[in-house]
């Protein structure tokens, strides 16, 4: 009994350390991610120079190109579900069973969460506490703080990490300058930062930057001020 009021004590403070922590975020800058710091000792270890660029910025400092980009090339149901995709789980698991090859169904929310509570891999464990976060700040943050969080936080490039450091790395502009046209390059190299270029593109980034303009010429207006 005493081994099962431990863990029950554990959970509980668990939970409450877990839901302060996203509040906290709610409105406070995420100024580091576990990822960043992980970077950071890899390029150590491997005796590179150290690159850390993160500039953090609101919302409304982010183009609303950038945001469309984004929102098209990752999660085209963004405003619309609660943290997952269902249906993308679903084709996912279809395709295990078949022994097909497996393509991510990671919502935003879902790389949100990932990227700022939690570590890189693909346990189990990790992916039941991705879960767990996502269900938090689906419910505790609003549409447009989950997606000023993910652009601010995301890896763009090697040790480029949010909007703002990749706008001034990639294009030498401030974030909120960004055309379509570079909206979409950055976006097209989401999927891996650190061996794809925004710029100059090649030819797999440009035709995926074309399908996301394209994507975000169908997609039309949005707006993801929900606060909840």
């Amino acid at each position: 009994m005493k081994v099962f009021r431990f863990l029950f004590k554990v959970l509980l403070w668990f939970i409450g350390i877990s839901v302060i922590w996203v509040l906290i975020y709610k409105w406070v800058p995420v100024p580091v991610t576990p990822l960043m710091a992980i970077r950071t000792i890899q390029q150590n270890n491997k005796q590179e120079t150290i690159t850390w660029k993160h500039n953090w910025v609101s919302i409304d400092k982010i183009s609303k190109n950038l945001q469309l980009a984004v929102i098209c090339s990752e999660d085209q149901k963004f405003e619309k579900h609660n943290g997952f995709d269902v249906k993308a789980i679903e084709k996912v698991i279809k395709n295990s069973s078949e022994g097909k090859k497996l393509r991510g169904a990671s919502t935003i929310s879902q790389q949100t969460a990932k990227n700022v509570f939690l570590w890189p891999g693909r346990s189990w464990i990790r992916k039941g506490f991705e879960v767990y976060f996502t269900f938090l700040i689906e419910q505790l943050w609003s549409k447009e703080r989950i997606i000023e969080v993910y652009l601010n936080s995301i890896e763009m490039g090697n040790g480029i990490y949010g909007a703002e450091a990749a706008s001034k790395f990639w294009f030498h502009k401030k974030a909120s300058q960004l055309s379509k046209q570079e909206a979409a390059a950055i976006a097209a190299i989401l999927p891996n930062p650190l061996a794809l270029k925004a710029s100059p593109a090649s030819s797999y980034i440009q035709n995926r930057k074309n399908w996301i303009l394209r994507q975000m010429n169908f997609y039309g207006p949005f707006n993801l001020k929900n606060p909840k």
